[in-house]
């Protein structure tokens, strides 16, 4: 890890500025958590609308430490969460040494130094997937809203390596509406909660803002063929996210388009335009 005095933290930036003040902010939650830091940190240096930085890069070992030593299992779900989130909107994976984006950071420090932070990154997350099955433990004996059910999701699933359905889950984080595609006219299809049924149906446009649409049914599944879908009802089980059970076998089932009447896979149309 850098250390706290390396100049290479004036030459890393975050969404508006330099990383200067990153290791100031991180030798504080080190010493003792504090969510307004982490906040501080999170908000103004790592992360930015679904993007993040070589500043980020560089913090998540310092995360993981905290994350790993801490007695407070609330302070780890909260890392956890939000270190999945990053990881999950980490957009280069095929540079074999550091990202190819780094062009300016491989001249300024060289490198090495690149390879280095990309390196502690990537075994930074790894111990962070050790720690599941303690936040997972944590979360399903704790009271915890279902959306924040949901993120812990999402870093599940970035830690697996399963990026596409971490921001399908990530984009729909609210539990009761979807877009898919419909891959024959490729017009979007909406997959909608009926409540209190509590079942999902097709409709042609957002039934949030258009209300009175004929529901077109979506024949759920009985089983999931789908080891993706599988294991994420397993792990939404294990959580007690049982509003995503319930969902999940009408998203694995199949409807009708509203639009072009054709028949098609939810699953697969939901996640297309999630490609990475």
């Amino acid at each position: 890890m850098l250390k706290w005095n390396s100049d290479v933290w004036g030459k890393l930036t975050g969404p508006y500025s330099s990383a200067d003040n990153v290791p100031v902010l991180l030798q504080q939650l080190m010493q003792q958590y504090n969510q307004e830091v982490f906040d501080e940190l999170f908000q103004e240096y790592l992360f930015h609308q679904n993007t993040i930085y070589t500043a980020t890069y560089a913090a998540m070992p310092f995360l993981v430490q905290i994350a790993c030593s801490t007695s407070d299992a609330e302070v780890r779900k909260e890392l956890f969460v939000n270190c999945g989130i990053i990881e999950a909107s980490r957009n280069e994976r095929d540079g074999e040494l550091f990202p190819e984006s780094w062009a300016e950071l491989v001249e300024d420090v060289g490198s090495s130094v690149c390879t280095e932070l990309y390196r502690e990154y990537l075994e930074a997350i790894g111990k962070l997937k050790a720690l599941t099955k303690e936040v997972f433990s944590y979360t399903a004996h704790h009271s915890i809203d279902k959306m924040e059910k949901r993120f812990i999701l999402v870093a599940d699933a970035a830690y697996r390596g399963s990026y596409i359905l971490a921001n399908m889950l990530m984009t729909f984080i609210n539990c009761d509406e979807y877009v898919a595609v419909c891959p024959a006219c490729e017009e979007d299809i909406w997959p909608h909660e009926d409540n209190p049924a509590e079942i999902l149906q097709a409709y042609e446009r957002d039934p949030v803002f258009h209300t009175g649409q004929e529901p077109y049914v979506i024949v759920p599944v009985t089983s999931f063929a789908d080891e993706e879908i599988r294991t994420l009802a397993e792990q939404a089980e294990a959580i007690g996210e049982q509003t995503l059970v319930r969902h999940l076998y009408y998203l694995a089932g199949e409807t009708l388009c509203p639009s072009c009447r054709e028949k098609f896979s939810v699953w697969p149309s939901l996640l297309s335009t999630f490609t990475m």
